[in-house]
């Protein structure tokens, strides 16, 4: 970097020096994760005491001690081609190669003082395989993004603007330090802010000693590297600067390496020829919070898959790279081999996945066969299954149509079977990483997502089922399918107490079994109840999870355990149905 220390050399008082212009002037730091501003058009409070306006546009040089803003007539215009050339023949605009004053340019910049338009330089987005997408109504942007990672906002700005007597809106382009730095490097150039700005500033002594002169300061370097012009105007003192500032040094990042990264258990620093070389199985352990990146993007694939008894959970993106065994083991690990890790992949992934190692004296503490939350949903679904089979097979049996499981809950064993939960996104979005730490609010939203899964029953099917039990149809008019399912299952209870086959199923019916509550489908009412519950108080959630039977003090950490015991309560509850009908149908049949 340039040994020039610009906010010295411009020796103003720190009054004059806005947050925006101390910006213009700082150089850029190695922080990948900073978003320097690379062009800007800024206008603010255009004819009050506080205005300030601002246009720079960035260009790629080589030294920063030899420029001179002499040099840059991009200082007044404030994009990289003021208007359009002026062509008399055919052939005229051979050679045309707009520029920064002869140096390359970051974004490329259009204007003619009405109309500017915005655009990242063809050479800069190709070099780097950025592709864009545009967003916004009127207001529209343009988002470069690396797909090849993914990793997205690379860089972003307003596509256009206008200009009448006041600005249309304010522009601003910012990118990833650490791709404009690529950028930099790969060209062996460096960053140079490119500016104009004036702002109405405070006169203090400073600035009376400067001005005593006629009221008008200017300050010009031979050869230097800045303008500025100071004087005082319609009752206001104005600053006026142009500018080059060697911003940007040709430096890569610090990048994200996979090459030395300590794992437990190994011993020294790993690279991915040793981790390849590792024969003996070494599992490492992960926090499953390592998927929550993955399961928030819909850019990435995270479906879990069962195989030989295991659930595994490998994120993916688009065919071009993916995790591979990544097995759950307890409720909330991931057990995956070193080798696997360092498999072909972003070496960020990795980083990553080593941000959530879980230390060998944790997992030595950890029950490694309790039940996590993709097997919660599957215990679900398969009670939800049979309950399905059993609806189909009493519907059938009563004369009433053979529906078939995919038409009572929108789920196929046969699409299970051939692509296991590929077919059903929902399914994945209920099994989501489940923290002991959830927020009660993340509590209510998986209540709800287990409550409507099976709120696809069609309430004509049971209704046409119950119709057959005897009872008065006007007395469950209104009823809906949870209601209706208590009645049926009221009705079941009769028969299979009776040792009765589903010829008697309207024999020796009582009123009570359309007002009864019944104990074993709590659990089903009550989770509607929460699936609600984040319009009440907190109140009515810790109530409703007490009535459920559940100890609300484990709840100071977290509703983690809150929602382990509400998927095997719901289970617990639809296996109950299921079995009712089973029994029924052993003696029907």
């Amino acid at each position: 970097m340039s040994a020039i220390n610009y906010l010295h050399e411009l020796n103003l008082p720190e009054s004059c020096i806005s947050p925006k212009l101390r910006e213009l002037l700082t150089p850029v730091g190695l922080d990948p994760f900073e978003r320097p501003e690379i062009t800007t058009r800024y206008e603010h409070d255009q004819y009050g005491p506080g205005y300030e306006y601002v246009h720079m546009v960035m260009a790629l040089t080589d030294e920063a001690d030899a420029l001179s803003v002499a040099n840059f007539g991009e200082v007044s215009d404030g994009v990289v081609s003021f208007s359009t050339p002026v062509v008399d023949e055919c052939g005229g605009l051979a050679g045309h190669a707009p520029s920064i004053s002869g140096h390359d340019y970051v974004v490329a910049s259009y204007g003619n003082g009405s109309f500017y338009s915005y655009h990242l330089a063809e050479k800069l987005w190709m070099a780097l395989g950025l592709s864009p997408r545009c967003v916004g109504g009127d207001d529209q942007r343009l988002i470069y993004d690396d797909l090849s990672l993914p990793e997205f906002g690379i860089a972003e700005g307003e596509i256009s603007s206008s200009y009448y007597y006041r600005a249309s809106r304010n522009v601003s382009w910012r990118m990833s330090n650490e791709y404009l730095r690529k950028y930099l490097w790969m060209q062996g150039k460096h960053g140079t802010r490119v500016f104009f700005y004036e702002a109405n500033i405070q006169e203090t002594k400073e600035i009376s000693d400067l001005l005593r002169d006629g009221g008008h300061f200017c300050a010009k370097p031979e050869n230097g590297w800045y303008e500025l012009d100071i004087r005082r105007i319609n009752g206001k003192t104005l600053m006026q600067l142009w500018a080059v500032v060697c911003a940007v040094t040709p430096e890569l990042c610090a990048v994200q390496a996979a090459a030395g990264l300590s794992w437990p258990g190994i011993a020294g620093v790993v690279d991915h020829q040793r981790a390849n070389a590792l024969v003996e199985p070494t599992p490492i352990f992960l926090d499953d919070r390592f998927l929550e990146r993955y399961e928030q993007n819909s850019f990435y694939q995270t479906t879990p898959f069962q195989t030989h008894g295991d659930w595994t959970c490998n994120p993916a993106y688009s065919g071009q790279w993916s995790f591979t065994d990544c097995r759950r083991v307890g409720r909330n690990l991931i057990r995956v081999r070193l080798r696997e890790l360092y498999k072909p992949k972003p070496d960020r992934e990795i980083v990553w996945a080593h941000a959530h190692v879980v230390p060998q004296k944790i997992v030595d503490q950890t029950d490694l066969n309790e039940e996590h939350i993709v097997a919660k949903v599957q215990g679900f679904l398969e009670a939800l299954l049979d309950l399905a089979d059993g609806v189909a097979w009493l519907a059938t049996d009563l004369g009433l149509g053979g529906p078939t499981c995919e038409e009572l809950i929108g789920i196929s064993r046969e699409e299970l079977e051939a692509e296991h939960w590929l077919p059903y996104p929902k399914l994945s979005r209920l099994a989501q990483v489940a923290p002991l730490s959830m927020s009660e609010q993340q509590f209510l939203s998986r209540c709800k997502e287990i409550h409507e899964l099976w709120q696809k029953i069609p309430n004509g099917i049971l209704r046409r089922i119950v119709d057959q039990g005897g009872h008065d149809p006007k007395s469950y008019k209104s009823f809906g399918s949870l209601k209706l399912l208590q009645i049926l299952t009221n009705i079941l209870e009769r028969l299979n107490s009776n040792q009765e086959t589903t010829a008697n199923f309207s024999g020796g019916h009582q009123d009570s079994e359309i007002s009864d509550r019944n104990a074993n489908l709590a659990p089903l009412f009550l989770t509607a109840d929460l699936r609600n519950a984040d319009a009440h108080t907190g109140g009515s959630v810790s109530e409703t999870l007490t009535r459920l039977g559940f100890d609300m003090s484990q709840t100071n950490s977290g509703y983690g355990t809150a929602l382990d015991f509400v998927f095997d309560q719901n289970i617990a509850a639809f296996i109950y149905i299921g079995a009712e009908i089973k029994a029924l149908q052993a003696r029907s049949s």
